[in-house]
């Protein structure tokens, strides 16, 4: 038997581009089918949201009634941020009969007497330097300062204590050593003359900074936390008295030693001397110069 002729040829189907095709119609049909229903969302909805964001950050910090003895996670916002916040409830107030008030009275004048026992303390240890009128000092609601001519602690134009200086501020440093953790001051002060050209130092801030710090340096040495320290310089910017005299600029070379007291804000004021104005609160409050 002969053998078949060829197979005819297989017929070609030229349609296939039309399968790919009706996948991309249909691809292209569902991406705008989705945006549609993205801008044509729920308004209602939206509104609801926005609103309530808006109330949240209005409101600033929302405190809610909190159950005594239980804790609690409550919403809040600090500085427009959303935060947990976990709140106790707070202790119930004391009432003027079971001490609120009469106690912090009680730790004012615990703090003026700890203040004045320390001024008592430093003019015993100062009292020849005060007797010759080279040293004042004062006590209050804010503490102490000690006011020392720095003609009797360095040569002129120097920042070198010399022996009498060091065997004043060692018995010094001896009582401020004691005083807890107060914070102590140390400021160094000069007159308005320019120092002489080719001085050791270029200008009073720099004599009036290096000052207050070779006092500093030496109650580090006599056992002065030095955490409680700081060494400010302050030239010519705080004078007590006026510059255009010798009697003045002599008063306005000096070294000044603040050595704050922990006295609540308002029984301070009310415990402060009524002969002197109360001065800011705080480490400001402390470092400013006194009222003439």
């Amino acid at each position: 038997m002969a053998r078949r002729g060829k197979k005819e040829e297989e017929h070609e189907n030229l349609e296939r581009w039309l399968v790919s095709y009706a996948d991309f119609i249909t691809l292209l049909f569902a991406f705008f089918v989705v945006m549609y229903a993205l801008t044509s969302a729920n308004e209602g909805k939206y509104r609801v949201i926005s609103e309530s964001l808006s109330q949240a950050f209005r409101a600033g910090l929302v405190t809610p009634q909190v159950q005594e003895g239980k804790d609690t996670v409550v919403p809040s916002v600090v500085q427009g941020l959303p935060l947990a916040v976990q709140r106790r409830a707070a202790p119930e107030r004391k009432s003027e009969g079971e001490g609120g008030p009469r106690e912090g009275e009680e730790q004012v004048r615990q703090v003026l007497q700890t203040t004045a026992q320390t001024a008592t303390a430093l003019r015993s240890a100062l009292s020849p330097l005060i007797e010759a009128g080279k040293v004042s000092i004062n006590d209050g609601a804010f503490g102490v300062t000690v006011e020392m001519d720095a003609g009797i602690l360095f040569p002129s134009g120097e920042a070198t204590l010399g022996p009498m200086a060091i065997a004043a501020l060692r018995q010094m440093a001896r009582v401020l050593a004691f005083t807890g953790d107060a914070p102590i001051w140390v400021e160094g002060h000069t007159d308005n003359v320019p120092l002489r050209p080719g001085a050791r130092y270029a200008s009073n801030w720099e004599l009036s900074a290096a000052r207050a710090a070779a006092v500093v340096q030496l109650f580090i040495q006599e056992g002065v936390a030095p955490s409680r320290l700081a060494a400010v310089g302050y030239a010519d910017q705080r004078p007590i008295a006026d510059n255009s005299t010798e009697e003045g600029r002599q008063k306005n070379r000096r070294v000044t030693i603040r050595l704050e007291s922990r006295v609540p804000v308002s029984g301070a004021n009310a415990a402060a001397p009524t002969s002197q104005a109360a001065p800011p609160s705080g480490s400001i409050g402390s470092i400013l110069p006194p009222s003439p």
